[in-house]
């Protein structure tokens, strides 16, 4: 049975860097869904890349050209298969601030080209993006793209979740552990109740006083009775 050819489409974003090679990169995207790698074949040279494809479900022949602006370094360029398209990390030769001004040598427009904006940063705003998820989602099954993977979104920042508002803070730790407030005993400062004044002798005292003037009332209602 025949299949027809077609030209996949391609999309593309870039970093530079003069100092970091990591992230003087071509990121470049070639959508060809159920196409499986044992039907590729990629051709990726310093100046280009040819690629060509198959799927049986679609009954296509998935083929396309790219010259590029500038060289790269093949043996740093990774490459890696999904079921939906071929995704590249290009290592550009040239360790440059600017940009490429372009893909493709040749400036003429070509309709399956296009921008990748969930990846693109614009060249005076690399710095501001520079740990943003771009690069990172290339270090899954890249072939060892050292130090651009595993980031694993972060995974809750390990007890500062579940607790809704003030910041994910544990507060049963600030009461020594049970969850409560803390122990005023253990505070400093406090008297202790060897230091507290005998109630049992201030209440005898002031008894005492209290029946002092008794009994000389007493004594004086006596002496009346007795005159």
């Amino acid at each position: 049975m025949s299949t027809t050819q077609t030209t996949p489409e391609v999309l593309w974003a870039q970093r530079s860097s003069a100092t970091v090679a990591s992230k003087n990169v071509i990121f470049l995207t070639i959508s060809v869904p159920d196409v499986p790698a044992s039907s590729c074949k990629i051709d990726l040279k310093p100046n280009s890349l040819t690629f060509t494809g198959h799927s049986d479900t679609k009954k296509l022949t998935y083929h396309v050209e790219l010259n590029f602006y500038g060289e790269i370094d093949v043996e740093e360029s990774k490459t890696n298969h999904t079921p939906r398209d071929i995704e590249f990390v290009l290592r550009k030769k040239d360790m440059k601030e600017e940009y490429w001004p372009r893909l493709l040598k040749d400036a003429q427009k070509v309709h399956f080209l296009k921008t990748d904006f969930s990846k693109w940063v614009d060249e005076d705003e690399q710095e501001e993006k520079a740990d943003d998820s771009d690069m990172n989602q290339f270090g899954g099954g890249m072939g060892g793209m050292e130090g651009m993977g595993g980031m694993g979104g972060m995974g809750g920042m390990g007890g500062m979740g579940g607790d809704g508002g003030f910041g994910g803070i544990d507060f049963s730790k600030l009461g020594g552990g049970d969850g409560g407030m803390p122990d005023l005993g253990d505070m400093g400062g406090e008297e202790s109740d060897d230091d507290m004044p005998d109630l049992e002798d201030e209440e005898g005292e002031k008894d005492a006083e209290a029946e002092e003037p008794k009994g000389e009332t007493g004594a004086a209602h006596k002496i009346e009775e007795v005159s």
